[in-house]
């Protein structure tokens, strides 16, 4: 089974990911360290696509298929 992994520390919220998302995994959650609301995966229906990788400025995802 496919997941996402996400370095929540250097996430800046600016969304592209839960755009990106076909399965709809991904929504804004808690205040990280450096006061931005960062991504957390809120399903487990993850396929593995790496749209979320793809679209990050930041590269703060690891996606395993």
């Amino acid at each position: 089974m496919a997941k996402v992994e996400i370095m929540r520390e250097y996430c800046k919220a600016c969304s592209l990911c839960i755009e990106a998302c076909p399965k709809h995994v991904l929504a804004l959650g808690e205040i990280n360290e450096r006061g931005y609301q960062a991504v957390a995966a809120v399903s487990d229906d993850c396929i593995g696509c790496g749209n979320c990788a793809v679209m990050c400025p930041d590269a703060v995802f690891t996606v395993y298929r």
